[in-house]
């Protein structure tokens, strides 16, 4: 039934008058309905009482009486309007506990009957004196759970020093002496500190991001440096075995040649064999046929021819000896030894110049540091002796007794590579040198004193030790490449055209701060002049 009210129309329920839902409704003595205020001050102003709506005329004025079917049916259909004009409520949102079919959208809570009101149901609490009393506040979910289990009153305090949210009877009680503020307050520091923890959770997130993006950049270069490896290797056993071919097609050849002589040598001992044999058979034919002969005379003279013996070999001396290859494999296999060393060394040493080519670093000379003598050029990348020392600032950077420059650029950790120039010199000092090197006097310039050098002089290389270590070179030098592993203490010099590994220093401790390190002496005349070049890296293929 009530379905069927809610779905009347509104004309059934609207006065005539006021074209309103019917308040207060009275019914005239002819059976029509009006709002009780429209029908007096419709009759107010008559001096006929009649029916607005009809038009039967009363004699005297009508008391309208309340019609109380009307009026609970004006009622229940003015409360299904509001009700279909309020907004349903939502996942998230707090439903009205009054509401039984459709459930909507709370608009306040009460803290007394610990219930929440749609704007319909909220109207006995705007309407009424006792309930206007009761506090409403926002709409709250799960009003029971915010219920003391102890009092049955409402969590509104917080208690600092138990960390726990009390209602007023828990500050009388347990928690007397305790400092408690209102939720609110409470919750307002907690905010901030939500706020501060959020920014350190984000931190945190953000830190780990980027763990993750490490490991994935770590995995990536491992699957690169391993692909790498890879081809490397590819490359090199290649290139052993090419080695290996070679040495095996020349021992196949060699042994192919030594066969067909001897198979040449023993066709040729056949050859005359049969030949002589060939001879002997027509010998022998003549001496049958002249054992046959009756004529003495032919006898004698026939038997004369043959008294002479054939010209043959002695063939107790001859024999054909098979090939030894026994000193052949021997031999092969020491060449081949030798061979394959220098090899892979030439390749050990391709392999690691490429890969330590891959570290090059960007490196300028420093004019504070270098020696009066000293021309350095305008990008800091060469530097030649002058030949006169210039008048310049006192530094304590510089380098005053010797023609020593250091670049910009310092290293103290991790690796690094850089080239130079050398072609055309007939002398120079190359390396690295820490921090702390003396600037100012002579010293023995090894790794004890704080540097680690090549020096070149007189067609050789030595690495400036105790003692030196000294290298000949084959070759003249173009190009020197010189890498530092600081974490694994090696410093490494190349022959870059070469592609050659001149010398490596190994076990290397480094304290402080490194940098790369010229010198390119003096020069004399023409010879000596070409400057020191740090040249850009080419990688090799």
């Amino acid at each position: 039934m009530a379905s069927a009210k809610t779905s009347w129309s509104e004309e059934y329920f609207s006065c005539s008058i006021c074209l309103d839902v019917f308040s207060s409704p009275v019914s005239t003595p002819c059976g029509h309905n009006f709002c009780r205020t429209c029908i007096n001050k419709f009759w107010d102003g008559q001096v006929q009482y009649k029916c607005p709506v009809c038009n039967q005329i009363f004699n005297t004025r009508p008391d309208p009486q309340v019609n109380i079917f009307v009026s609970e049916m004006a009622a229940q259909f003015r409360t299904s309007v509001r009700v279909k004009e309020q907004p349903r409520v939502k996942p998230g949102e707090v439903p009205c506990d009054v509401c039984t079919e459709i459930r909507l959208k709370s608009v306040k809570s009460c803290l007394e009957c610990f219930m929440s009101f749609c704007q319909t149901h909220l109207e006995p609490h705007q309407r009424f004196t006792i309930l206007k009393k009761h506090r409403l506040v926002e709409p709250i979910d799960r009003l029971e759970e915010r219920m003391c289990k102890i009092h049955d009153r409402f969590l509104e305090l917080f208690c600092k020093t138990e960390q726990v949210c009390v209602c007023q009877s828990c500050t009388e009680g347990d928690h007397r002496s305790h400092p408690v503020v209102p939720l609110k307050e409470e919750y307002e520091v907690k905010m901030a500190q939500l706020g501060k923890m959020e920014a350190e959770v984000q931190q945190m997130i953000q830190e780990r991001q980027k763990n993750i993006q490490e490991i994935k950049d770590t995995v990536k270069r491992s699957k690169a440096e391993a692909d790498r490896e890879i081809a490397d290797g590819v490359q090199v056993l290649t290139a052993l075995m090419h080695c290996i071919k070679k040495c095996q097609d020349d021992l196949n050849q060699l042994v192919k040649e030594r066969l067909k002589s001897t198979e040449k040598q023993a066709e040729d001992l056949i050859k005359e064999l049969e030949q002589e044999i060939e001879d002997l058979t027509n010998r022998s034919s003549v001496v049958k046929q002249l054992s046959y002969t009756k004529d003495h005379l032919h006898f004698l003279q026939a038997f004369r021819s043959l008294q002479d013996p054939p010209p043959t070999r002695d063939w107790t001396t001859v024999e054909v000896r098979p090939p030894s290859y026994l000193g052949t494999w021997r031999r092969f296999l020491d060449q081949l030894e030798e061979t394959l060393k220098m090899k892979t060394k030439k390749l050990r040493d391709v392999v690691q110049l490429k890969r330590v080519q891959q570290y090059e670093a960007d490196v300028t000379l420093d004019p504070d540091t270098a020696h009066p003598k000293l021309i350095l050029s305008k990008d800091g990348k060469q530097v030649h002796d002058g030949g006169v020392a210039k008048k310049l600032p006192d530094n304590p950077k510089r380098f005053t007794h010797c023609l020593f420059v250091v670049t910009r650029q310092s290293f103290s950790s991790l690796r690094f590579f850089f080239e130079v120039q050398v072609k055309d010199n007939t002398l120079w000092y190359l390396g690295v040198a820490r921090e702390s090197i003396n600037r100012k006097g002579g010293t023995m310039f090894t790794p004890e004193t704080g540097y680690w050098i090549l020096y070149y002089y007189n067609g050789g290389l030595v690495f400036k030790g105790n003692p030196d270590v000294r290298n000949p070179l084959r070759a003249e030098l173009q190009k020197v490449g010189v890498f530092v592993d600081y974490d694994e203490g090696l410093v490494s010099f190349y022959d870059v055209e070469a592609m050659v590994n001149l010398y490596s220093a190994t076990g290397c401790t480094f304290r402080e701060p490194l940098y790369p390190f010229l010198c390119p002496c003096l020069c004399d005349g023409d010879k000596n002049s070409a400057p020191l070049i740090i040249s850009p890296v080419n990688q090799t293929d």
